[in-house]
């Protein structure tokens, strides 16, 4: 079993992209290894998710689908990930993330 390290660089970049647009989430009120994700289709709800999901396959999809529908334009200062709390937090459960 081999890690596949492109897959991980992109989602890397994918995150750094979107967090560089924004100016309300900062290294300082975050855990090292950790980031804010701001999930929901009306109103966000923030998120603090290990590093390590930017590993996992089903995660970089998500990451992949957010890009592609919304750009990286995030006002909130985080990722923004626009779909049901319920379904992100039940991956991110199932990733090991809470």
């Amino acid at each position: 079993m081999g890690i596949r390290m492109p897959r991980i660089i992109q989602a890397r970049q994918i995150l750094k992209r979107s967090l560089s647009n924004g100016t309300h989430t900062t290294e300082t009120d975050l855990p090292k290894g950790y980031f804010a994700v701001y999930v929901g289709e009306q109103e966000k709800k923030r998120f603090v998710i290990p590093v390590s999901l930017l590993s996992q396959h089903s995660f970089q999809d998500l990451l992949r689908e957010t890009e592609e529908e919304f750009g990286y334009d995030h006002p909130m200062g985080g990722l923004t990930i626009r779909c049901c709390e319920q379904n992100f937090y039940d991956l991110a459960s199932g990733l090991g993330a809470f």
